[in-house]
């Protein structure tokens, strides 16, 4: 991956302008966004995105109503026999940690919260199979907490727009919650993953789409 390979770098080399600029730009093409992963609840979403590693948010839906069904809560989960949950998200990939993950993580809220999903960052980190990336799908999309999710696509289009300079998710995340108003976190996520599958693909990104809004006023 090259840092600051987008035109626009070039063409608006102003720092706050180009921010401004990008931030129209997916505020206008995705004025709505909201979490891919179908969810009623924590509970729900927290299983989902663990399932989601390595793995479609496509395939992820479709795995989880059977799962839901038969595992409708935490404590379902907990008591659940690992090798029955592997066959239900085997589609997933990585299904043998994946079901392990899910049983430990299950128990851990059982035994460290009454069965209830924590919602702060530090309690959510310690349970079994969640990483900060997934505490701040929940933090931003079911407790209504300023949270900034840095997944590959954020990665490499914060890289690329020269946002951010490292590949590290965490040292991004800290920098981008300097030029980005924590208001808009958890929708910049949404949208900078979406343009990610849309327009900004790894393989064939749509300047053509993208620079003229990106440059507008620059």
């Amino acid at each position: 991956m090259k840092f600051s390979e987008c035109p626009s770098v070039a063409i608006c080399p102003n720092l706050s302008k180009r921010v401004e600029n990008f931030l129209a730009f997916i505020e206008k093409r995705y004025p709505s966004p909201t979490c891919a992963l179908i969810h009623k609840n924590p509970y729900e979403l927290l299983c989902a995105t663990i399932l989601s590693a390595q793995c479609t948010d496509k395939q992820v839906n479709k795995t989880t109503p059977n799962l839901f069904k038969q595992y409708p809560s935490p404590k379902a989960l907990s008591e659940a026999d690992i090798t029955h949950i592997e066959q239900i998200v085997r589609s997933t990939g990585f299904y043998r940690n994946k079901a392990k993950a899910l049983v430990n993580m299950a128990k851990a809220v059982i035994e460290r919260h009454g069965g209830a999903i924590p919602d702060t960052l530090a309690d959510l980190e310690k349970l079994p199979g969640v990483g900060r990336k997934t505490a701040n799908v929940l933090l931003g999309n079911v407790f209504n907490t300023h949270a900034l999710v840095v997944d590959t696509h954020v990665i490499r289009i914060t890289n690329k727009l020269a946002f951010v300079d490292t590949l590290d998710p965490l040292k991004a995340e800290l920098e981008l919650m300097k030029i980005i108003d924590k208001e808009r976190w958890t929708n910049f996520s949404h949208q900078v993953i979406f343009l990610g599958r849309d327009l900004c693909s790894a393989r064939s990104p749509r300047c053509d789409i993208c620079l003229p809004e990106l440059i507008g006023g620059g």
